[in-house]
C-alpha cells in the first residue's frame, strides 16, 4: 500500500533548489565584482560556492535527470561544477598550492562559459520566459566579466549584471516554490517564446 502511494506521488520540482543555489551564490560574488563588497570578501564565497552554488545545483541536476529533463540536468550540473571550479581555483591559490593564473587565462574560461550559456539560452526559447531571462542576463554577464579580465572593460559592469542575474534566478525560484505550494499558478512564469 505504501509503495503504491509513493508511486502515485508527484515528484517535487528540483528546479527551484538549483536556481536558489545559483542565484544566491551569484549575488554574493557579483557584489564583490561590482565593488559593493571589498575584494577581501572573496574567501566567503568559496564555501558557499562548494556548498550551495555547487552541491545544491548538482543535486538539482541529478533529480532533473531522474525527471527526464535534459536541459535542467545539463544546466544545473554544469553551473554547479562551474562553482566548484571557481572555489577550487580560489582555494588552491589561497593555500599556495598553485600560482594565480594570468587574467587572460581566466578571461578565456569565462568567455567559454559565456559561449555555453549563449547556446543554452537559445534552447530556453522553448522554456518559460522567466528561465529565458536568466540565461540572457547570464551570457551577457560572462562576456562582460571576460572582457574585464581581457582589459577591455571594467569588471564592475559584469558584477552589476551578475547581481541582476542572481536576483532574477532567486525570484524565479521563489515563484516556482510559491506556485508549487499553492498547487496552482499564482504568478505565471511566461509562455515559451517558441511554442511547439
Amino acid at each position: 500500500m505504501a509503495e503504491s502511494l509513493l508511486s502515485m506521488t508527484k515528484p517535487a520540482n528540483p528546479g527551484p533548489l538549483g536556481l536558489a543555489g545559483f542565484g544566491l551564490t551569484t549575488c554574493v560574488l557579483s557584489a564583490i565584482n561590482a565593488g559593493l563588497l571589498p575584494p577581501e570578501a572573496v574567501p566567503v564565497v568559496v564555501p558557499l560556492a562548494f556548498a550551495y552554488g555547487g552541491i545544491a545545483q548538482l543535486i538539482a541536476g541529478v533529480l532533473e535527470f531522474k525527471n527526464g529533463n535534459t536541459f535542467g540536468m545539463v544546466a544545473f550540473t554544469s553551473y554547479g561544477l562551474f562553482w566548484w571550479w571557481f572555489a577550487l581555483l580560489i582555494w588552491t591559490i589561497g593555500a599556495g598550492w598553485m600560482k594565480a593564473p594570468p587574467a587572460s587565462g581566466v578571461a578565456v574560461v569565462l568567455m567559454m562559459w559565456g559561449v555555453l550559456t549563449l547556446l543554452l539560452w537559445i534552447v530556453t526559447f522553448r522554456t518559460s520566459k522567466a528561465v529565458w531571462s536568466i540565461f540572457l542576463l547570464l551570457w551577457i554577464t560572462f562576456f562582460l566579466l571576460a572582457a574585464g579580465d581581457f582589459g577591455y572593460a571594467t569588471g564592475k559592469l559584469g558584477g552589476y549584471f551578475g547581481l541582476v542575474t542572481g536576483v532574477d534566478a532567486l525570484l524565479v525560484a521563489f515563484i516556482e516554490v510559491l506556485n508549487a505550494t499553492a498547487g496552482r499558478t499564482v504568478v505565471p512564469l511566461g509562455k515559451p517564446i517558441i511554442q511547439g
